[in-house]
C-alpha cells in the first residue's frame, strides 16, 4: 500500500524524522484557514496523490497570503495528476532551502535484499539522474542483520561524496528513516527532496512509503491509512474477490495458476503481441487450488476491464484440475451473460486435461477458443486483441489459422 505524502510525515514524525507536517485540506476555504493557521508566508499548497511529477503537473504552488492558498487550493483540487485525482491537499510552512538531496531505502527483489539509494542532487526525477548521470547516485546494498547505524549511516553519505559536516548532520536522520522501514514493514521510503535549510536544519521536505501488505496482521494501525478513493477500481474488487491481481497497462487479459506460469504467459503474450503492439493487460494467479468460483470471479474482473480486447487463460492442472477450471469459465460467462463480449482463448494442460476440454467443447460457447500449447494460444490471443482494434496485419493472420483449422 502506498501512502500519501501527510502520511508518510506523520509516520516519519513518530520516529523522530524531522519534517513540516502542515494541514489537510479537502476544500478551498480549509485550505484558507490552515494558511491562516500557520502564520507565516509564504505556504505550500500541494497535491496529494500517489504518484511523482505533481510539481510538474502544475499540484504544487506557493501561496504568499491566504487567499492566494485558497486559490491554488480551488485550482488543484479536482485536478487529473497521471490518472490519480486529486482529493485533498497540504497546506504547510515554506522552508528556506539551502541545498536539496535525494535518499531512499527500498526492497530489491531481484537482488533479494535491502538497498540505498543516496545523492546530492535531490529535487528531480531519480530515474532521470540515474540515466542521465549515474556517477551521482550511491547505491548501497543493506546487511540486514544490521541495517542502518550511525557507522553504516556514514559510510553511505561518504559513497554518495558529503563531507564530514554534512555527514554529521545527515547521518542521524538516515538512521531514523531505517528505523521507520524496519519498523513499519515498508519496501520503500524515499525523501526528495531532503533538504538543509538555511539555518542547517535536515528537514524531511517530502516524504514516500510503501508498505508491504504481507506484514498487515502485524500493524492494524496500517487499515486506516487505505484511501479506496485512489484505488485502481478493478484491483479493488479484486482484492475484495482474493485474488492476486496487478493491473497493466495492455489489450490482452491473462488468467494462469501459479505465479511462475503466469509470469511466463506475460512474457509469451509480449512477444507474440510485438507485431501487432498489443501487450499483456494484468497478472492474475488463481492460486495453486483454485475453484470453479474463484476462476469465475477472475473473469468477471478481467471481462470488465474496458483496455481488455481479448483474454487468455493458461492453466496446467495440478492441484487445479482442469475440469474445474472450465467449469469456472462456464460458469462466469454464464454470470455475465451480455456483458461478455470479449473472445477467450484457453490452453489446458495436466490433470483432468480431457474432461476440461470436453466440458468447454460440449458447452460451444460462441466466445471460447481452445488452443493445445501456450505459444499458439498466446499468438491468437494476441490477434484477437489486434482484430478488435483494427490492426490489418492481424486480420490476415487468424483468418489463415481459421480457415487452415477448418473452422
Amino acid at each position: 500500500m502506498d501512502l500519501y505524502e501527510y502520511q508518510a510525515k506523520d509516520i516519519f514524525d513518530a520516529y523522530g524524522v524531522p519534517v513540516v507536517t502542515g494541514v489537510v485540506c479537502t476544500t478551498p476555504e480549509e485550505a484558507r484557514k490552515a494558511a491562516e493557521s500557520v502564520g507565516v508566508f509564504p505556504v505550500v499548497v500541494k497535491a496529494q496523490v500517489k504518484i511523482g511529477g505533481r510539481g510538474k503537473a502544475g499540484g504544487v504552488k506557493l501561496a504568499w497570503s491566504a487567499d492566494e492558498a485558497e486559490g491554488w487550493a480551488r485550482q488543484i483540487l479536482g485536478m487529473d495528476i497521471k490518472g490519480h485525482t486529486v482529493y485533498s491537499v497540504l497546506v504547510a510552512a515554506g522552508v528556506d532551502i539551502a541545498e536539496e538531496y535525494y535518499f531512499s531505502i527500498l526492497l530489491d527483489r531481484a537482488e533479494r535484499c535491502d538497498i540505498v539509494l543516496c545523492s546530492k542532487e535531490g529535487g528531480m526525477d531519480i530515474e532521470t539522474l540515474a540515466k542521465e548521470r549515474p556517477e551521482a547516485l550511491a547505491r548501497v546494498s543493506l546487511d540486514p542483520a544490521i541495517g542502518i547505524n550511525p557507522e553504516v549511516a556514514r559510510a553511505i553519505l561518504g559513497e554518495a561524496g558529503f563531507d564530514a559536516e554534512e555527514t554529521e548532520a545527515i547521518a542521524p536522520v538516515i538512521v531514523d528513516l531505517w528505523k521507520v522501514y524496519q519498523g513499519e514493514d515498508a519496501t520503500l521510503v524515499e525523501v526528495n527532496p531532503l533538504v538543509k535549510a538555511t539555518d542547517g536544519k535536515i528537514i524531511a521536505l517530502d516524504g514516500k512509503i510503501s508498505l508491504d501488505d504481507n506484514a498487515s496482521f502485524r500493524h492494524e494501525a496500517h487499515a486506516a491509512l487505505a484511501d479506496r478513493r485512489s484505488d485502481d477500481a478493478l484491483e479493488v474488487a479484486a482484492q475484495e474477490a482474493g485474488l492476486n491481481y496487478v493491473r497493466l497497462e495492455g489489450e490482452v487479459g491473462i488468467i494462469g495458476n501459479g505465479a511462475g506460469l503466469v509470469m511466463s504467459t506475460l512474457d509469451v503474450v509480449a512477444m507474440a503481441g510485438e507485431p501487432y503492439d498489443v501487450r499483456p493487460a494484468n497478472f492474475l494467479d488463481i492460486g495453486g487450488g483454485a475453484s470453479a468460483e474463484v476462476m469465475a470471479k477472475g473473469l468477471g474482473v478481467i471481462l470488465h476491464d474496458q483496455q481488455v480486447q481479448s483474454v487468455f487463460v493458461n492453466v496446467f492442472g495440478g492441484i487445479t484440475a482442469c475440469d474445474e477450471v472450465a467449469r469456472g469459465i462456464i460458469g462466469a460467462l454464464e454470470i455475465l451473460g451480455d456483458e461478455a463480449t470479449k473472445p477467450i482463448v484457453v490452453r489446458l494442460d495436466g490433470n483432468s486435461v480431457e474432461e476440461g476440454r470436453e466440458i468447454l467443447g460440449q458447452a460451444g460457447h460462441p466466445l471460447v477458443t481452445m488452443v493445445d500449447t501456450m505459444d499458439a494460444a498466446a499468438a491468437a490471443a494476441a490477434e484477437f486483441a489486434a482484430v478488435t482494434l483494427g490492426r490489418e496485419d492481424a486480420k490476415v493472420t487468424v483468418t489463415i489459422d481459421i480457415e487452415a483449422e477448418g473452422k
